[in-house]
């Protein structure tokens, strides 16, 4: 048996896989939630996340007693900024994906560098949901704990780091940190000394599946598994969420919606979008690559609407109003730039808006605008997709849009073909458990682990694509008339 392990924004997830992909275990474990103390700023506690792990590795440990588990994967939320001093100690709350206030930052790097060499060396431009941009406004801002920095890693190895005492990243995750040369599958010496970024900071690198650490007696009795079992190098959550969904060969994409929302495609060389509209990384088996196109505000959307106009109701019953309302919501929109916008607009300062309300809208309207909005959200990503000449065979569905009925046919409807629904719905944390079953052995590769594991349980063919395609004509004009509301 193998564990996954899912560092996430809202809870981090445990689950126990077998040799056949069968789901044995899942425990989750929320997490106290996001601090943002100014407009655009997101950070977490890392003890937090770790707190969080333990509670759902002993939920699954106890819910398999008696089993062994032969190795450990990793996978969560990407990009988070963690500062450690020479002692291991955390120096301040992570500055984590979302967080925007990085956005001079960026400007900084772009004239340091130059936004198109930038992408040469890295295959991405400057954003501020990078790790980079993160650690130099700590720099400019807090120079006092710049100065103490002596680790700098991303969430899911804050974990595994308290659980081995070991300093490690995987290849797919460091090409969120705008420190990897994404082509060479190596750090960037240049960038970074470009940038003032000691190497001596940034982690061993590591392909996926291999095996970087193994539990140290600390990490034994603070969780239960047992001293010297394998851990993995795993992946950011796209990455292993795509093993976990078979995305391995280009034509093969999967749009998932989580707290963010993204549009993955696998390829066999790097692809470049030479206006950085689009993600280009290391995809967590080796030797291969994969674009993403990211939604900042994606389920995070439907999460806003609730706690703050949902009185109380719970995503079931919103979405049993939003399935009695027509598609196309009878001409309400929502455009979800709750947090600036990635792809394909660049934009920090992006901002969400609901357009075209009338007297006539109900709470429903609302509600399916908001999902409808999200699928038009990722869209984007397949017109870039179009226009690269990256090509879509298949769409398989993940996360919690893979999860409802109403935002599964949404999401066919909007991208106008058929989507493919998994029998495993456990995402990265499924994925990371593959890789970790992948490095000791059980399989003779990633691909040959989703071939043994990954199976569909359902396609949902389109019914709405021609009103979808309208809305969607729609949608791309709301983008320009905000900025121009804005004087931007």
């Amino acid at each position: 048996m193998f564990l996954g392990i899912d560092v996430g924004t809202g809870g981090t997830r445990a689950v126990v896989v077998d040799r056949n992909g069968r789901v044995l275990a899942s425990r989750a474990s929320e997490h106290a939630g996001i601090h943002s103390e100014h407009i655009g700023w997101a950070e977490q506690e890392p003890e937090d996340w770790w707190r969080a792990a333990k509670e759902a590795i002993a939920g699954v440990l106890a819910e398999t007693a008696g089993s062994t588990i032969e190795a450990v994967g990793l996978t969560g939320q990407m990009h988070g900024c963690v500062m450690l001093d020479a002692d291991g100690k955390v120096l301040r709350p992570a500055l984590i994906w979302c967080d925007q206030r990085t956005q001079p930052e960026c400007d900084w790097l772009n004239e340091k560098i130059g936004f198109e060499r930038l992408i040469e060396l890295t295959c991405n431009p400057a954003l501020p949901n990078f790790t980079l941009t993160k650690l130099l406004w700590v720099r400019e801002h807090q120079p006092e704990i710049f100065a103490k920095i002596a680790h700098v890693m991303c969430p899911k190895d804050y974990v595994r780091y308290r659980m081995t005492g070991e300093f490690a990243m995987d290849m797919q995750e460091a090409s969120g940190t705008l420190l990897l040369d994404v082509t060479g599958r190596r750090w960037s010496a240049e960038v970074a000394e470009l940038a003032g970024i000691p190497m001596s900071w940034l982690p061993r690198l590591f392909e996926g599946p291999e095996i970087c650490a193994r539990i140290n007696s600390e990490g034994a009795k603070a969780t239960g598994l047992a001293a010297g079992t394998p851990v993995a190098a795993g992946a950011g959550d796209q990455g292993a969420g795509a093993v976990g969904m078979g995305i391995l060969a280009p034509g093969s994409v999967s749009a998932t919606i989580g707290t963010s929302g993204v549009v993955f495609a696998a390829t066999d060389t790097p692809t470049k979008d030479r206006l950085g509209r689009l993600h280009t990384f290391c995809h967590a088996a080796p030797g291969i690559w994969h674009v993403m196109g990211v939604t900042n505000g994606a389920g995070l959307s439907l999460r806003y609407f609730r706690d703050t106009f949902g009185a109380g109701a719970s995503y079931e019953e919103l979405t049993a109003e939003a399935s009695k309302v027509p598609a196309g919501s009878d001409g309400l929109m929502w455009v979800p730039y709750l947090f600036g916008e990635r792809t394909p607009h660049l934009d920090a300062k992006a901002r969400a808006a609901f357009v075209g309300i009338t007297a006539s809208h109900t709470r429903g309207h609302f509600v399916r605008a908001v999902m409808e909005g999200v699928a038009y959200s990722l869209k984007d990503t397949f017109t870039l997709f179009e226009e690269l000449g990256i090509p879509v065979k298949s769409i398989r569905l993940g996360g919690g849009g893979a999860r409802g009925k109403l935002w599964r046919e949404i999401q066919a409807d909007v991208y106008g073909q058929p989507v493919e629904l998994l029998e495993a719905e456990e995402g990265g944390a499924f994925g990371a458990a593959l890789l970790a079953g992948t490095g000791v052995g059980a399989w003779a590769s990633v691909e040959a682990a989703c071939a043994a594991t990954v199976r569909v349980a359902e396609v949902i063919s389109p019914s709405h694509a021609a009103v979808m395609a309208a809305g969607y004509g729609e949608y791309r004009r709301i983008y320009p008339a905000l900025k121009t509301i804005q004087g931007a």
